[in-house]
């Protein structure tokens, strides 16, 4: 657990990978739980905003291995899609459907889905624009959005997104830390409302050089307005 903050945390550079190449090398070692405390930081707070799935239709969107779909299927989502733009994450995944798409051209038709989940995955991205106006068109009016990203004030205080990959070099994803100032500008320009929010820090008695009061992710929840 040391090691793993001390890549997290410390202002050391490793090599920057773009997003796609970052997962092609890392996907065979990614599995489809929370595998870190901050992975665990995050999840608690998204089940702790996650509203009721019996019987909806849910999109688990940048789905990786598929941790939230999985999720999802176990609290009794009537349909569960998951896509994601790595092929290589979806094929060492264990769902069955899954698709390869971008963020930013979601392959559903408009108001079809009654929820998405997209965890950990919006910061790769320079702009959020793009992606929230597709969430905004395939929700359904009254429909929910449950979203988490590494907190900002990480990477503001110069820490990196960082695996081993299967030559023992430890590399850094591409990642772009967006405000909550961002996220509720590019909601509130596609007719979604923000309702809840939270931003978890470690348990206590985690092993690392930030307290457990120190926020690690950002959760939010946005509703589309009817």
């Amino acid at each position: 657990m040391r090691r793993w903050f001390r890549r997290w945390f410390t202002p050391a550079r490793s090599p920057v990978l773009p997003s796609l190449q970052a997962y092609q090398q890392w996907a065979s070692a990614y599995p489809p739980h929370a595998h870190n405390a901050l992975m665990q930081a995050e999840e608690r707070a998204m089940r702790s905003l996650l509203p009721t799935l019996s019987g909806s239709t849910i999109l688990d969107l940048a789905c990786g291995t598929g941790r939230y779909a999985l999720i999802a299927r176990q609290l009794g989502a009537g349909r569960v899609i998951a896509l994601d733009n790595s092929e290589a994450m979806l094929r060492v995944s264990s769902l069955i459907g899954a698709a390869c798409a971008t963020t930013e051209a979601i392959p559903l038709a408009s108001q079809s889905v009654d929820g998405i989940i997209c965890g950990l995955a919006l910061g790769h991205l320079p702009r959020l624009e793009p992606t929230f106006q597709e969430m905004g068109r395939v929700l359904k009016p009254g429909g929910w959005l449950l979203l988490s990203d590494v907190h900002p004030f990480i990477f503001l205080n110069g820490a990196q997104r960082t695996f081993q990959a299967a030559d023992g070099r430890t590399y850094a994803v591409e990642h772009y830390p967006h405000l909550i100032a961002d996220y509720h500008t590019a909601g509130q320009a596609v007719g979604l409302s923000l309702e809840a929010l939270a931003e978890p820090g470690l348990q206590a008695g985690v092993v690392a050089p930030v307290t457990s009061t120190v926020p690690v992710a950002l959760v939010l929840r946005w509703r589309k307005n009817e």
